[in-house]
């Protein structure tokens, strides 16, 4: 009786993990409305750092990227969706990097103006 028992239970603990296999197997990912909801949030970081005017390509094209990653979510193709929203956020991370680097760069040659008027009414234009 104790053999038929062991052999219940190693039949029992078969099935139980083939039911883990299973489940785990049909698992799947979330669907991508963070990864859209990031992809919106970079655009409009890109858009409040002008990008615009710095980075216009850059965020035309992370917009377009986004735009095609919702419809991939509403056809249900969400592994496009997840890949289109992730790039979408990258490309306007760069447009947002790019803005601020014009913006730092239209700044600096400003105080650089600025130190050269100051020399001059100083009279040191030739100082370094």
């Amino acid at each position: 009786m104790a053999s038929s028992f062991a052999h219940f239970r190693t039949a029992l603990q078969a099935l139980a993990c083939g039911c883990v296999l299973a489940l785990t197997a049909c698992a799947s990912l979330p669907p991508p409305t963070n990864d859209i909801n990031a992809a919106q949030q970079a655009l409009a970081r890109a858009s409040d750092a002008d990008a615009e005017q710095y980075a216009a390509d850059e965020l035309a094209r992370a917009q377009s990227l986004l735009a095609l990653a919702q419809s991939a979510l509403a056809e249900r193709s969400e592994s496009e969706a997840r890949d289109l929203a992730q790039r979408a956020a990258a490309l306007a991370g760069v447009a947002h990097a790019r803005s601020r680097e014009a913006v730092a760069m239209a700044e600096l040659e400003q105080h650089r103006a600025e130190i050269a008027r100051l020399r001059r009414s100083l009279g040191m234009e030739d100082a370094p």
